[in-house]
């Protein structure tokens, strides 16, 4: 009997995080067509990332009602309470990327009208890159329970943030020299604000894959940028 109850609760632990990557695919989707549909200015393919947005809102109710659940009932300890605390913070955050690559989406019905630029939005797509490799990494290390790849995660946000902040000067000078730009210009910097917020995210996910594996939070430590000890 004892044995069965156990393997109910590792298949109830396991369709959790399983549930937790679908979610998780479907975000990386989401976001990479929102941002293909803003760099090309299409408004068909902004609609259709703007439909799943509710897919992935169900996942996630359905995903912590899953969690909550197993806690009512199994009352868990140690590392399986932290993998589903994790779950839940995780899809939490999920969620979130998936109403920003929404923001990015309605960006480009803003902008879908205005003649294609020269610069092919190069800014952006530098940009969107970087934080699609952050979301692709973090994910990955929660599902392989890395904390090495979590703390590179972790890192890796600070470089983003770089990058928002040189689009930020550019595109501020942009507006202030050509007025004729400033449309453009002003969705650039929401969409882009979006992206950094997205790696903010991901950043997240590296956390709570640290807190998962070693039980030590890191959120606001300096111990998040050197390394967290055993």
């Amino acid at each position: 009997m004892n044995r069965h109850i156990s393997e109910e609760y590792d298949t109830e632990l396991n369709h959790a995080r399983q549930m937790l990557m679908q979610m998780g695919g479907l975000v990386e989707q989401q976001l990479q067509k929102a941002c293909q549909a803003f760099v090309t200015h299409d408004a068909e393919v902004a609609t259709t990332v703007s439909d799943a947005d509710r897919k992935i809102n169900h996942l996630e109710v359905e995903l912590d009602e899953l969690c909550i659940n197993i806690i009512a009932r199994r009352q868990p300890a140690a590392t399986d309470l932290r993998t589903l605390i994790s779950i839940m913070n995780a899809s939490t955050d999920l969620e979130r990327i998936g109403d920003e690559a929404d923001r990015i989406a309605k960006m480009t019905r803003e902008i879908a009208h205005l003649e294609y630029p020269a610069d092919q939005y190069s800014d952006f797509r530098n940009l969107s890159n970087s934080v699609f490799e952050i979301l692709s990494k973090a994910l990955d290390a929660f599902a392989r329970l890395d904390s090495d790849s979590a703390l590179a995660v972790i890192e890796m946000d600070e470089s983003i943030d770089d990058a928002y902040r040189a689009i930020v000067r550019s595109r501020g000078t942009t507006i202030r020299e050509q007025p004729d730009e400033v449309e453009r210009s002003l969705n650039v910097l929401w969409s882009a604000r979006a992206l950094e917020r997205i790696g903010d995210h991901s950043k997240n996910i590296g956390e709570y894959v640290v807190y998962l594996v070693k039980g030590q939070d890191i959120r606001h430590s300096a111990s998040a940028a050197t390394g967290v000890k055993d």
